[in-house]
């Protein structure tokens, strides 16, 4: 019954904050350091002296905004070894916020997993490029698909993984991502798609081309109908048919950073989101960041996913939290 009770506070909480322009979503960029050298992304590495919120701080923020989605993510946030206390300060037991933790998995194992879970985590996105060792060279990490695959099958059945592979569709990898999901479906997880943004590292050679657009178009008419023979692929049917047009196109318009979803930097203060980042300690300096921001050059998973229609945000979600507040 409580995680009935929870499933309907979300809701109510979602319809809330869609209507008084609260944010949907908030992630929480707990460090920006990184053990991955990620070939799609500017981050990596250590950041000596970086100044970094505590969990408490973490938890007054939450609070404070009241997101649905609570996400906490880098870098990698597992680097922070107090991740267990910043996700007991923004829990709420049966109240929003879901809370996500994004990883690429190489610092995750069993223990870490139970323990995170104990502490409130929903759900974990684990970041997976291949269906093969070639997400290990992707990622700058040996061994790390076996890692993962390894992790995910030493876990108890579908309804009990709290666990989504999340993959970043680009030029040489979109030809996979059939594989991806038999493999997703294989393991017992769920797996959600996103698309490659140039924006972290000025490498538009990601972006799928012009010439390959009719065989994305293809799998991702293929990857709706896994989607909807099997139930294992997350991914809203309205960001699958949003894809093309952003390669197509070079962008998707209109976006609603800074609204719908923004950040917490490491340090505790907001920035609209994790390409443009900024430093702001007010609400009313978001604001005026989106009265001008004519920016549409991302289709993140965080904006793809806060800025669906309000009907493909409320039957999409529905059940989908059921099974991970357990």
């Amino acid at each position: 019954m409580s995680s009935i009770r929870r499933d309907l506070r979300l809701l109510i909480r979602g319809i809330r904050n869609y209507l008084t322009g609260r944010p949907l979503c908030i992630s929480f960029e707990v460090t920006y350091a990184c053990n991955a050298r990620c070939r799609h992304c500017h981050l990596g590495g250590p950041i000596p002296g970086e100044k970094r919120a505590t969990a408490d701080e973490f938890g007054r923020l939450s609070r404070w905004l009241q997101p649905v989605v609570a996400q906490i993510s880098g870098g990698e946030p597992l680097l922070r070894l107090d991740l267990e206390e910043i996700i007991r300060a923004i829990r709420r037991p049966n109240r929003p916020p879901f809370i996500v933790v994004t990883t690429n998995g190489a610092l995750l194992n069993r223990k870490r997993y139970e323990s995170l879970r104990q502490a409130g985590v929903d759900e974990f996105s684990l970041s997976l490029d291949y269906p093969d060792e070639r997400h290990d060279e992707f990622r700058g990490i040996p061994g790390l698909f076996r890692k993962i695959e390894n992790l995910v099958k030493e876990l108890t059945p579908l309804d009990e993984k709290a666990i989504t592979l999340s993959c970043v569709l680009q030029n040489d990898n979109f030809r996979e991502a059939v594989s991806l999901a038999d493999l997703a479906r294989q393991w017992g997880v769920r797996l959600n798609f996103s698309t490659y943004t140039w924006m972290r590292t000025d490498n538009k050679n990601f972006m799928i081309s012009s010439a390959n657009l009719p065989a994305f178009r293809a799998t991702i008419e293929t990857l709706r109908r896994y989607k909807r023979k099997y139930g294992t692929i997350y991914t809203s049917d309205y960001v699958f048919r949003q894809m093309p047009k952003y390669f197509e196109q070079g962008e998707i318009p209109h976006c609603r950073a800074g609204q719908r979803f923004f950040i917490i930097n490491p340090d505790g203060r907001l920035s609209p989101c994790g390409l443009i980042i900024r430093h702001y300690s007010s609400l009313e300096e978001l604001k005026a960041f989106r009265a001008e921001n004519s920016c549409g050059t991302c289709y993140t998973s965080i904006r793809a996913g806060t800025e669906r229609p309000p009907r493909y945000l409320l039957f999409d979600n529905l059940g989908v939290t059921r099974t991970k507040t357990k």
